[in-house]
């Protein structure tokens, strides 16, 4: 719990425990079960309030841009927002980006008002999501059960898909769009091994996701120019060949996508991963020949 230093003022009451206050200056979002109860623009809340939690936008782009959500949804529909930033952000015990408050909002907030036409977008990218994030997909699902609680709407795999790539971007700086092309490149791997191989990847299964988690540290690695060894890269290019030049062809396309070198050792350990897909395909269609 903190306590305040000196009297809040209140510029917006989104619903009974989050309220938009000003404050020697500066702007706040303060999260404390029943705040908001009987509150409007321009009363004060009391320096000694307990206070749960407090959000700050600093930066003066997002702050224009919270504005104008402030301005334009329902403050209903923020104050739910608010609510499920607060508790992804106490379930991991970490302070998300300020971005979160503009990019999770305006995406919630629209994905309502879809669902209410009964518009729900498909979501290509929903298994590689639920392997590659499991632990923001968890509370995703956690903040699509609180949705559906306050607003009767049911929330499908697809959007919770969506929201916990909002989630995990708000941990990690670099982005939504760059954490969509994870979810882009893991996918279009799976589908280049799948027609190589003619086998259809069961997104459920342990390979798929050793795979996968092998891939996001992969690239993360090329990314960062973390070198790799390996040295086991002419036994695997002799023993495993199809394998190896098909792993050739999915690191061109690694290359081609993020304009960086995929060195040789990855290459082989992406070719271990191929044999381990391709083996288990002609252990079951032994068993389907017996």
């Amino acid at each position: 719990m903190k306590i305040a230093t000196s009297d809040f003022n209140v510029i917006k009451v989104f619903n009974n425990n989050i309220v938009l206050v000003y404050q020697a200056s500066v702007e706040k979002i303060l999260c404390e079960k029943g705040i908001g109860l009987g509150k409007h623009s321009g009363d004060s809340i009391s320096r000694n309030a307990l206070i749960e939690k407090t959000f700050f936008i600093k930066n003066k782009i997002n702050k224009v841009n919270f504005h104008e959500l402030v301005n334009s949804l329902d403050a209903e529909v923020i104050g739910l927002c608010e609510e499920i930033i607060y508790m992804i952000s106490k379930e991991l015990n970490e302070d998300l980006h300020e971005k979160v408050h503009i990019s999770l909002i305006d995406h919630i907030a629209f994905t309502l008002k879809r669902l209410k036409n009964g518009d729900n977008i498909e979501n290509p990218f929903l298994d590689e999501i639920e392997t590659l994030f499991p632990i923001e997909f968890e509370l995703a699902q956690k903040a699509a059960t609180i949705i559906e609680d306050k607003t009767k709407i049911h929330i499908p795999d697809d959007e919770i898909g969506f929201i916990t790539l909002h989630i995990y971007s708000a941990r990690n700086e670099r982005g939504l769009a760059n954490t969509i092309k994870y979810a882009f490149v893991s996918n279009t791997i799976i589908k280049m091994i799948e027609d190589e191989l003619n086998v259809k990847i069961d997104r459920k299964s342990l390979d798929y996701a050793r795979f996968i988690t092998h891939i996001r540290f992969a690239i993360q690695r090329i990314l960062g120019n973390i070198p790799v060894k390996n040295k086991l890269v002419n036994t695997i290019k002799r023993k495993y060949d199809p394998c190896f030049k098909l792993a050739q062809k999915i690191s061109k396309f690694v290359e081609g996508e993020f304009e960086l070198k995929v060195v040789e050792e990855e290459t082989a350990y992406l070719a271990i991963h191929i044999q381990r897909f391709k083996s288990n395909r002609l252990k079951k269609r032994k068993k389907v020949t017996f």
